[in-house]
């Protein structure tokens, strides 16, 4: 039988170590820096009130970003969203962002299936095992999406070096 160790971590220390990770997530779906900081605030409220017990930091980390993508679907799909995002404060914004490279403009052009998978892999570090997991998709279905991720991010960049 497992024995189960409950792990305590204050929300000041969980927004001490995660808060840029779950900024950067927020960002990935919305590509808006007002957005992303809501989500990233909502994120931590919705900690601060969550009673259930975790295992380690990376429980936490893992809560926190399913916790961000939630919230983003929530923004993205809803009808005011739809009719109030100014696209082109994307690209001004995302200069903010530390990852100023051809990859990070190029991933940020992906559909978010994609850059959700990416971002996750590349940025946060987990394993596929993981993503699967956090997302509650099948392993097989995240290893596709990122072959046909790296694959669409090979032939954007590729144009861009040609042209």
């Amino acid at each position: 039988m497992k024995e189960h160790t409950s792990f305590t971590m204050t929300v000041e220390e969980a927004v001490e170590q995660f808060s840029t990770d779950v900024f950067r997530m927020a960002y990935a779906r919305t590509n808006n820096k007002t957005d992303a900081e809501d989500i990233t605030q909502e994120t931590f409220i919705k900690y601060m009130k969550e009673t259930k017990s975790f295992e380690d930091a990376n429980h936490v980390k893992a809560w926190l970003l399913r916790v961000t993508i939630n919230q983003s679907i929530n923004l993205v799909t809803s009808a005011w969203y739809r009719k109030s995002t100014a696209m082109e404060e994307a690209d001004a914004i995302a200069k903010e962002i530390e990852e100023k490279s051809d990859v990070y403009y190029a991933v940020m052009k992906l559909p978010q299936k994609y850059k959700i998978v990416i971002h996750l892999y590349y940025y946060e570090g987990y394993s596929v095992q993981e993503i699967s997991s956090i997302l509650g998709i099948k392993e097989s279905t995240i290893k596709s999406q990122l072959k046909r991720a790296r694959s669409r991010l090979k032939e954007m960049l590729k144009e861009d070096i040609d042209v």
